[in-house]
């Protein structure tokens, strides 16, 4: 009797949850959350590495010989210097929505050589090698998420040799060594490809100052032989690759 009584309230127990089950609402659907899409912030400190080519535009005027001013000043002609270019840069940027402001310094060895032969003295070539070119620089760009956009102006220094050779047998007959200062102007775009690391491409436009060279003899003692006047500018192109710290990346949905 017991064992019968129990099977009929098992029975009427589990009638009981089914109906229970079946008056319960549906579960409701639950929306995916919006997937996150990422926004560089291009904030912080960077440092990188760039290579690329460079032109310079140099024209010799000469204005004395052997101590003798050259009256009226005579030309010995204009070359263009090309070579590569590589280095590296540092630098810091802020960004304010979608405006960034920074600060750069920029190192680069250079191989641009170029030579003419001289005008004023037929037997001579002169010759012109940029060694090093250093720019510091602020910048103002416009980004749109991962890409940005910027221009760039202050001042450029170049380190350069002239020297004069001996056209028939490649000998040097005078030489020297300057540092000239000048300003520039460029613009570049740069892209985001990975949290902290960006990859661009520059132009750069140097004014040069005038600068009066005074070349000295090879032989011992290295006597003055003759003063010029050298103007110049230069061009440069450089692709380069950045890692940033700081530039937190800020999510979008």
């Amino acid at each position: 009797m017991k064992t019968t009584l129990l099977g009929v309230t098992g029975l009427i127990a589990l009638g009981g949850a089914s109906v229970a089950a079946a008056d319960m609402p549906a579960r409701a659907y639950t929306k995916a959350p919006a997937m996150v899409a990422a926004i560089s912030d291009w904030s912080g400190f960077y440092l990188g590495i760039n290579g690329g080519a460079g032109s310079s535009h140099k024209c010799w005027t000469n204005t004395s010989i052997l101590g003798v001013p050259t009256l009226p000043n005579a030309s010995e002609g204009c070359h263009d210097a090309t070579g590569g270019l590589v280095g590296g840069q540092i630098g810091y940027r802020l960004q304010s929505a979608a405006w960034v402001f920074g600060v750069e310094a920029q190192g680069d060895w250079s191989g641009m050589k170029g030579s003419n032969p001289s005008i004023v003295l037929p037997a001579a070539t002169n010759q012109t090698r940029i060694n090093a070119l250093g720019l510091f620089t602020g910048q103002v760009g416009y980004t749109w998420n991962n890409a940005l956009w910027y221009l760039k102006g202050g001042a450029a220094v170049a380190s350069e040799k002239y020297t004069g050779i001996t056209t028939a047998t490649g000998a040097a007959l005078d030489q020297a060594s300057a540092t000239r200062w000048g300003g520039l102007v460029g613009t570049g775009v740069e892209f985001s490809f990975a949290q902290n690391w960006s990859v661009g491409a520059e132009y750069n436009h140097l004014f040069m100052a005038d600068r009066s060279v005074t070349l000295s003899t090879t032989a011992p003692g290295g006597a003055p032989s003759r003063v010029d006047a050298v103007g110049q500018d230069v061009d440069m192109g450089t692709v380069r690759v950045n890692y940033r710290w700081g530039g937190p990346v800020i999510a979008k949905h």
